[in-house]
């Protein structure tokens, strides 16, 4: 009987009580990756006898730790000892770390078994690599973490690893019809993953459900507290949710605008919930832009080795975005930096009344086509507050594409925010 359907809080309890095997859950994964991967694309290395070892070695010794015998999938933009990571680009092929990241590292002592490398886009920028959205492979699975978001939704692996410095978590989390987490700026270690942005990079954790995306989390940041509890041991009054619509509303497409609304409506007819209306500090009509420059700038200091010894490798599009990043000046660089900065002390006053935000994720559902992995526009400005975010699923478009929306917490109030992204999870599924 397949495990699949398992979630990885459920394998987890199993695994601790000993009634599953982590070698039965690894071989079913593998079996859907057999099955699917040569349509969804979305694994560029599959560690098949390691995998299948590390479980055995699980099953005969002691319980290891809150991830023991679950498998997962590690962004190609994150270094492993033992697999190679080329960061989505040609320069770096069959590039092999002498280490692993911390984030792996750390996944592996709690007991993760490391089924593969997924799919990022090149240097997780714009340029899109091969994977395909699992809902329809005509459309995008967004990026730059699209192979982890395609895999988790396609069933290949309950969980995996992906980064964020725009939208790179919460868009293919969107598209893909699963949950993302980006926590608050720094919560999980980002050594040996290849930098883009000092001030932005985050990496974070993909997964079915929230309790499972907090679980991951939770196991690599050492922050227990972080797994999902009730609500009411963290409050002891109705959650309080802001409907965010943001300066970025125009860019909805009338798929989010509908999922917003429905949320709205589950919301106030939630005896638990109270829904507030939210608008922004005018600063931070200035915040997205002061997110792009600042992005580009640091882009293309941390790309400087290839963008001045292997720009003949890079694809076109990572040359504009590139050389973009060069003409950025230092004067509209620290002027971004200001605005930022006016922008994160306004964050008291925008939590003032309310507990969580609920804003779109993406302008829409995942755009036909595979040459590009669309706009992360409504991400950008929760990023470089450094807040955390939870992308949950909140319908779908009339083709039939999934449609998300995120929950932003406090700066620091990722335990809080994860709980309250699941009841509303729950309460969007009602």
């Amino acid at each position: 009987m397949s495990k699949l359907p398992l979630s990885a809080c459920e394998a987890a309890q199993q695994f601790a009580q000993r009634t599953l095997r982590a070698e039965d859950l690894v071989r079913d994964c593998l079996a859907r990756i057999d099955a699917r991967d040569a349509d969804v694309q979305a694994w560029t290395h599959v560690a098949r006898d390691a995998a299948l070892a590390h479980a055995r070695v699980l099953d005969q010794g002691a319980h290891q730790g809150l991830l023991h015998g679950l498998p997962i999938g590690v962004k190609d933009l994150i270094a492993t000892a033992d697999m190679p990571t080329s960061y989505g680009s040609p320069i770096y092929a069959g590039h092999q770390p002498a280490h692993d990241a911390s984030c792996v590292a750390l996944a592996r002592a709690a007991g993760a078994v490391v089924l593969g490398k997924t799919v990022t886009t090149e240097f997780a920028t714009f340029q899109p690599n091969q994977t395909r959205n699992p809902h329809n492979l005509a459309h995008t699975p967004g990026g730059s973490s699209s192979g982890s978001a395609a895999a988790v939704a396609d069933g290949m692996v309950p969980l995996a690893l992906g980064t964020q410095t725009a939208g790179s978590l919460m868009r293919p989390a969107a598209y893909c019809g699963v949950v993302g987490f980006k926590p608050s700026f720094g919560g999980i270690n980002r050594a040996g993953v290849k930098p883009l942005s000092d001030t932005l990079d985050t990496v974070g954790t993909i997964a079915r459900n929230v309790p499972d995306a907090a679980l991951f989390a939770a196991a690599l940041s050492g922050r227990h507290a972080w797994q999902v509890r009730p609500l009411g041991e963290h409050v002891s009054r109705p959650l309080r949710v802001g409907l965010c619509q943001t300066y970025e509303w125009s860019h909805a497409l009338p798929e989010t605008q509908a999922a917003l609304q429905h949320a709205a409506a589950c919301i106030q007819a939630h005896p638990d919930m109270v829904l507030r209306d939210v608008r922004l500090p005018v600063d931070y009509g200035q915040l997205a832009q002061a997110q792009t420059h600042i992005q580009l700038a640091e882009q293309a200091q941390c790309l400087a080795y290839e963008r001045l010894l292997h720009a003949a490798q890079l694809s076109p599009r990572l040359q504009g975005i590139v050389q973009a990043g060069v003409d950025v000046t230092v004067a509209q660089y620290d002027q971004a930096q200001a605005v930022v900065a006016r922008c994160r002390a306004q964050l008291a006053v925008v939590f003032q009344d309310v507990d969580v935000l609920l804003a779109p994720s993406a302008p829409g559902a995942a755009p036909l086509g595979l040459d590009n992995t669309g706009d992360p526009v409504f991400c950008r400005i929760w990023t470089v507050l450094h807040t955390p975010t939870v992308n949950i699923p909140a319908g779908f478009a009339p083709n039939g594409m999934p449609v998300g929306l995120q929950v932003v917490g406090p700066v620091g109030a990722d335990a809080f925010t994860l709980s309250a992204a699941h009841a509303l999870h729950l309460c969007l599924a009602q």
